[in-house]
């Protein structure tokens, strides 16, 4: 009987396979091995994609005669840095006594990419071939990917998509990068004063890059609109409150073209007016017209995917979102949570059925172990397969983030971000077991002289699943403040006194009016993108498509994966495309970024367009569901390439792209050769 071959992605994943299988193996170099067993690994990439001038010398010197480039049969090579390595894998595959060998790389497409690359240039033949496919690293997981493995053929639609992913990418950017540098890269080298400048344009990098280009300057000709809001000053049970003017039905500013929307003037004068009108004779009362009473629920949000983690970790701990997939992988790697590059935020049905065994290993760790305590002792896990938190149907490869349970002996060796981090994931997993928050509301409405005024008032009753999101990293106000976010547009918060007086409050009651007031204001811009909103824009690409028929194909498509845009993000900052403000995550163009973004508007518009980005996104899911070609989908994107570089190479346009170079370049201060430009 021969032996089986487990190959994962890295040494320590390796070594968690070993370990769960109970494998005794010796180590051996750049593997392990035991009688029945050989175990090995890549270290990420070991192969890749050939440079153009592989193929033929005359592509090493970049020249618009000898583009397009696309070859018939694309070419392969071994990575030089890591080429012991994969000799030794190599040598493995290919052993007469290796019977059949588990691909245990990440469960992705990327993970999978790796492998088949690596079996593609070992040529290996004559072998059974498994495919590991896994939510965590914890033992029962591995030892249930193992027992459960699929022949390797099953992923081969995934495994094409991998492919034409690499290859889209590597041909836009071989392509696109040339004719564009060709035909600008003097032109820009020159206004830069710089010793070179190559164009660097990728399928999805420069839609992102484009997406901050477009907000940045939304934000620069953006015109604020001043207007005046009126407040009348009303005491309820004891305590000021604020009550706001409002223009409705048969009164006599609604639709007035005085009035900024239905709330303010744009005049000071007009809204200065009015207040003399209502104040004439003093004192001055007001009538209750309307009382509304409600109760409203707000329930646990979903679970996360690596976007919304990303979001979130920016957000609290101003993080980028490579450091928080870096962070989050570890968790992976330390069993503590499930695998990370995952687009669900629900959980499959199968692992409702066991998740009990997550909220017991969580009775462990001192922080929540009460609340995990408390979910087990109502029983309330045990209805989740019935609520929006299961759903098969939104989950592809992999389902929502969440803690393991287990891997818990590493929580005190984490550093201080990533043991909040794990917090952070454990608690979001933890609220979805506790029932609603829930508030009373009252929204009252009342009139001075058939103008009338509006307040909102709102008390938490039960705090529900707030309780289990109550971070240990800040203060009780913060939380609160973090989970009731809807506190502001509804007039805040309020005290349980006020709302006693309100209960009791009858329609037709005169109320004193204390004073009135103008609340000066003004129309915002947009906001910048931050490091983690702009990942949530990215998965949430398909949204900014204006097209509705377009917009509804390409439903759930974002740009990138959630494998890739921290990587894209990071690329953008190393070429000085995009600048980030550590502090704060703010992101923001370069002058070099912005120019770039005026040579590919001028060129090949539909690269900045979220919409051809995510349909190709969708293209790559069709393939790997199997309902189109790979041949198809090449056919597609040859024949976007080729149309695309000819009309680049047919344009005459550097000169009118000065006019644009300077319009951007006037908002950044000129700094000496060799300094960063800062901007104003």
């Amino acid at each position: 009987m021969g032996k089986s071959l487990y190959i994962a992605e890295k040494p320590s994943v390796a070594r968690e396979f070993a370990k769960a299988l109970k494998i005794n193996a010796s180590n051996r170099d750049g593997y392990m091995e035991s009688p029945d067993a050989v175990i090995t690994w890549c270290v990420g990439h070991l192969v890749t994609m050939s440079y153009p001038e592989i193929y033929d010398e005359k592509y090493k010197r970049w020249s618009l005669d000898t583009i397009p480039f696309i070859p018939a049969e694309f070419k392969y090579e071994v990575i030089e840095g890591v080429k012991k390595q994969f000799q030794i894998v190599s040598g493995l595959l290919n052993r007469e006594d290796v019977e059949t060998i588990y691909v245990c790389t990440d469960s992705g497409r990327e993970g999978e990419y790796i492998y088949r690359l690596v079996e593609q240039q070992a040529h290996v033949t004559g072998k059974k071939r498994r495919r590991v496919w896994i939510d965590s690293q914890t033992e029962e997981e591995i030892i249930r990917g193992i027992k459960e493995a699929k022949d390797l053929s099953e992923y081969d639609n995934l495994g094409a998509a991998a492919y034409l992913r690499a290859k889209e990418d590597y041909l836009m950017g071989i392509n696109f990068s040339r004719v564009l540098t060709l035909k600008y890269g003097n032109h820009v080298k020159s206004y830069l004063r710089a010793d070179k400048a190559v164009i660097s344009v990728g399928r999805v990098m420069t839609c992102v890059l484009g997406m901050i280009v477009g907000r940045e300057r939304e934000i620069r000709e953006f015109v604020k609109t001043p207007f005046y809001r009126i407040i009348a000053n009303i005491p309820l049970g004891g305590r000021d409150s604020e009550f706001e003017w409002k223009a409705v039905e048969n009164t006599k500013y609604f639709n007035s073209p005085l009035l900024y929307k239905e709330n303010g003037f744009k005049e000071k004068k007009d809204a200065l007016e009015l207040i003399e009108f209502l104040k004439a004779p003093l004192p001055v009362n007001a009538c209750v017209l309307g009382i509304q009473k409600k109760k409203e629920t707000k329930n646990p949000p979903l679970l996360y995917n690596l976007a919304e983690l990303q979001n979130d970790c920016s957000k609290y701990f101003k993080i980028s979102p490579d450091e928080t997939l870096r962070i989050v992988q570890e968790l992976y790697e330390k069993k503590m949570t499930t695998y990370p590059r995952t687009d669900a935020r629900v959980l499959s049905t199968a692992v409702s059925k066991e998740i009990y065994k997550n909220i017991k290993g969580l009775c462990n760790l001192e922080m929540v172990k009460e609340l995990a305590a408390k979910v087990l002792e109502t029983g309330s896990y045990k209805g989740i397969a019935k609520t929006r938190y299961v759903n098969d149907k939104q989950i592809t490869d992999h389902y929502a983030i969440i803690p393991t349970g287990q891997g818990l002996n590493n929580f005190n060796s984490l550093n201080p971000v990533s043991a909040k981090v794990y917090e952070v994931i454990v608690r979001r997993f933890l609220s979805i077991f506790f029932p609603p928050a829930v508030y009373r509301k009252i929204a009252l409405n009342v009139s001075v002289k058939e103008e009338q005024f509006f307040a909102n008032f709102k008390v938490l009753e039960e705090e529900g699943y707030l309780t289990a999101v109550s971070f240990s990293f800040t203060s009780k106000k913060s939380n609160k403040e973090k989970e009731d976010s809807d506190a502001e547009e509804t007039g805040g918060s309020v005290d349980q006194g006020i709302m006693e007086f309100l209960e009791h409050l009858k329609k037709g009651t005169e109320l004193p009016v204390k004073e009135m007031q103008i609340k000066e204001g003004e129309t915002s811009p947009p906001k910048r993108y931050n490091s983690g909103t702009i990942i949530l824009a990215m998965e949430n690409a398909g949204q900014l498509i204006e097209d509705e028929e377009l917009r509804a194909q390409i439903k759930g498509s974002g740009i990138g994966t959630s494998a890739t845009r921290a990587e894209i993000l990071k690329k953008l900052i190393n070429i000085k495309y995009l600048n980030l403000n550590k502090k704060t995550q703010i992101m923001t163009p370069t002058l070099m970024g912005e120019m770039i973004y005026d040579v590919v508007n001028n060129s090949i518009r539909p690269l900045l367009d979220p919409a051809l980005t995510a349909s190709w996104e969708k293209g790559l899911t069709y393939v790997a569901d199997g309902e189109i070609t790979p041949e198809e989908y090449m056919e597609k994107l040859d024949r976007f390439i080729v149309s695309r570089t000819d009309g680049v190479k047919r344009l005459a346009n550097q000169r009118q792209l000065k006019a644009c170079y300077d319009k951007a370049a006037a908002f950044y201060r000129k700094q000496p050769s060799g300094k960063k430009q800062e901007k104003k």
